[in-house]
């Protein structure tokens, strides 16, 4: 009887201590939490090829796990084309970045400007540039790069991302933002240890990129990339295509059409309206590295081609198919273009022009794209449309909507055939241009892992979790304290009434 009155006691007792413990680390400069952290921050330009964006970021100076608890303070879109478009104009790169930059000046405190790290990362347009004219990549990089330490941030330098690069870091802002990291130190990770971590798919104007982690066997170790984030490693896939983002795409497909059905009359394009037709010279098709390989010859960059448009979704579907190659796959397991790609897996979040696509086929058809079948009908749908009718839904698009039959079923190629998703995977694609408040792109993740760069500052003390769960904790602990009180006294009440009743 007394064994099992201790072993009753035990458990009480022990559940006493853990609250007496609880309670005590919680009530440690419990005040401090109060008090508003200092706040670092840091500028990130991204350099796009149809645009650049400036965001800049905040995070409270004590840093958690060696990375920066990251969050969006604002952006700015830079007027005019992506850096790469002003090739040959020399200073009009950098002049354009003076009204975002103007902004960043007046919005960050003037005390932390000079501890306020700059970057400026270019993607795809620039990796184009650099392929077909190195001399004039390099130098609208200076120029920029000088033009940027005039401002008074801690300028850290201009540089081209690689396609790698891009993808792994659209993939942490994608998770970052979703809260699949633990952030809140050693109590947040034991009350909510690692979640799982969500795919990322990009659509930019020169590139896209899939990104997911994964347990398969990697075979491409250039697809591999590990990375460390509040004390521990994602293994991800990550693969960016060059030439197939939504510019360079629709540029690939009129250069398949001009290679099928010559130069010289006029160019039948089944992804144009029916009601569509364009002049356009052949140097606005050829003069990029993604489309000069297949030139006509002879060649005459200024003569001028009628493509007219069909709106033939069947064939659409045929000439988009052939800019992709399904041959020739030396691993286990392809996408495209003998690229290897495991089987996708989880969830994905798809931003950027997929999520322009998706928008659009919801505004002209009424249709929320949910399953491969449901993305089929809506291509076919806006492939019968004419422009006057997509003018009519969606006037604020007129400059593209000649584009949007040709990147639907660009998006079902791509999504559906290269990448594998099918009819169980594909309704695991969340298409969204925001999170929150803030944009969903590389350039989060980027500021995420630079922040893990900067010197942290002790002398202000901050608790890793924040005030609404701490409460919940300190009541936590309070609730079972008073539970195990309570236990411990009946157990004594009893113990003490088997005394009275001994003999």
């Amino acid at each position: 009887m007394a064994a099992q009155q201790r072993c009753w006691l035990l458990a009480p007792v022990t559940v006493l201590l853990l609250g007496i413990v609880g309670i005590f680390l919680l009530a440690i400069n419990i005040e401090d939490v109060k008090e508003p952290p200092q706040y670092m921050y840091g500028i990130v330009l991204d350099a796009g090829s149809s645009h650049t964006a400036m965001f800049i970021y905040k995070w409270p100076a004590d840093k958690q796990n060696g990375t920066g608890i990251v969050s969006q303070h604002s952006e700015c879109h830079v007027e005019g084309g992506g850096i790469s478009s002003y090739a040959g104009s020399r200073g009009k790169a950098a002049h354009s970045l003076n009204k975002c930059m103007e902004k960043a000046v007046q919005e960050i405190p003037k005390a932390r400007h000079q501890l306020t790290p700059l970057y400026l990362g270019a993607t795809a347009g620039m990796r184009l540039l650099k392929i077909s004219q190195s001399k004039e990549s390099d130098e609208i990089l200076q120029e920029v790069a000088n033009k940027l330490k005039e401002y008074p941030f801690n300028f850290k330098g201009a540089t081209i991302l690689t396609g790698q690069e891009e993808g792994a870091y659209g993939w942490v802002t994608v998770n970052y933002l979703l809260e699949n990291f633990v952030k809140y130190g050693f109590i947040g990770r034991w009350l909510a240890p690692g979640r799982e971590t969500v795919g990322a798919l990009d659509f930019g104007g020169a590139s896209t990129q899939i990104t997911f982690e994964t347990k398969a066997h990697v075979e491409d170790k250039d697809n591999l990339k590990i990375l460390q984030l509040y004390g521990r490693n994602y293994s991800i896939y990550t693969q960016s295509f060059l030439c197939y983002g939504r510019d360079q795409m629709l540029r690939l497909l009129l250069a398949h059409l001009v290679k099928t059905q010559g130069s010289e009359g006029p160019i039948i394009n089944p992804c144009y309206p029916l009601d569509y037709d364009v002049s356009m010279q052949l140097d606005a098709i050829f003069n990029s590295p993604c489309t000069e390989a297949t030139r006509p010859s002879p060649y005459k960059a200024e003569k001028e081609l009628q493509i007219k448009g069909s709106g033939n979704y069947n064939h659409c579907l045929g000439n988009m198919s052939s800019i992709f190659s399904f041959d020739n796959c030396s691993y286990s397991k392809c996408s495209f273009n003998g690229v290897f790609q495991p089987n996708v897996d989880g969830k994905f979040m798809a931003f950027s022009a997929f999520y322009y696509i998706y928008n659009f086929l919801q505004r002209t058809t009424g249709i929320t794209v949910t399953s491969p079948n449901i993305l089929e009908e809506a291509a076919i749908r806006v492939c019968n449309m004419s422009l006057e009718e997509m003018l009519k839904k969606a006037p604020d698009q007129q400059p593209r909507l000649q584009d949007y039959c040709a990147a639907t079923v660009f998006m079902r190629v791509l999504l559906l055939r290269s990448y594998g998703f099918d009819n169980i995977t594909f309704p695991k694609i969340s298409f969204q241009r925001q999170a929150g408040d803030t944009s969903v792109g590389w350039a989060l993740g980027y500021m995420l892992s630079l922040s893990s760069l900067l010197p942290s500052e002790s002398l202000a003390l901050r608790k890793a979790l924040r005030p609404g769960a701490w409460t919940a904790l300190l009541l936590l602990f309070i609730i079972l304290l008073f539970g195990a009180l309570v236990s411990i006294f009946i157990v004594m009440l009893r113990k003490k009434k088997g005394s009275v009743g001994m003999p």
